[in-house]
């Protein structure tokens, strides 16, 4: 079975970072179809940062600066390092695999004014 699954978030003051991580399993794991998103309540899943086929990375502008993502294919693992984090940073964040479409079960970040 595909498995992602998450880990890293928690509450953090602003300013401060975090580091999420997910692990993938179950499949063939391909590092650059990997992506985060998050969802903030009341609002729909937005891409924050992704691994391109071409081996580049995309950001959301909100986020430019701010975040990196990275992995380890060997290990499976693609990373979120979140550095400067502001309030409206805060929302559930999800790894994502599309060349499986699958999701996992998010990871809750809060950051404190």
């Amino acid at each position: 079975q595909v498995q992602l699954v998450e880990s890293g978030g928690g509450l953090v003051q602003a300013g401060g970072s975090l580091r999420l991580s997910c692990a993938a399993s179950g499949s063939i794991f391909r590092l650059y179809a990997m992506g985060w998103y998050r969802q903030a309540p009341g609002k729909q899943r937005e891409l924050v940062a992704r691994i391109t086929n071409r081996g580049s990375t995309n950001y959301a502008d909100s986020v430019k600066g701010r975040f990196t993502i990275s992995g380890d294919n060997a290990k499976n693992t693609v990373y979120l390092q979140m550095n400067s984090l502001k309030p409206e940073d805060t929302a559930v964040y999800y790894c994502y695999d599309r060349d499986r479409d699958y999701w996992g079960q998010g990871t809750q970040v809060t950051v404190s004014s």
